[in-house]
């Protein structure tokens, strides 16, 4: 499997819960802060959905 890097971008204050928990389930717990995961369903779905707060790249 390819590997990601997932950095948070933008604050998750005024985000709905769900996203809040996404963010956290992905490992973001400040701006700037970077995280790398396995490129699986799983993941790239939840990337999907806090895409307007995280920026992705191919590690």
């Amino acid at each position: 499997m390819a590997k990601i890097k997932v950095t948070k971008q933008k604050s998750a204050i005024n985000r709905t819960k769900r996203q809040k928990l996404t963010l956290e389930a992905l490992g973001l717990k400040k701006i700037g802060q970077t995280v790398e995961h396995e490129a699986t369903p799983n993941i790239l779905g939840m990337v999907h959905k806090v895409k307007h707060l995280v920026s992705v790249e191919e590690a």
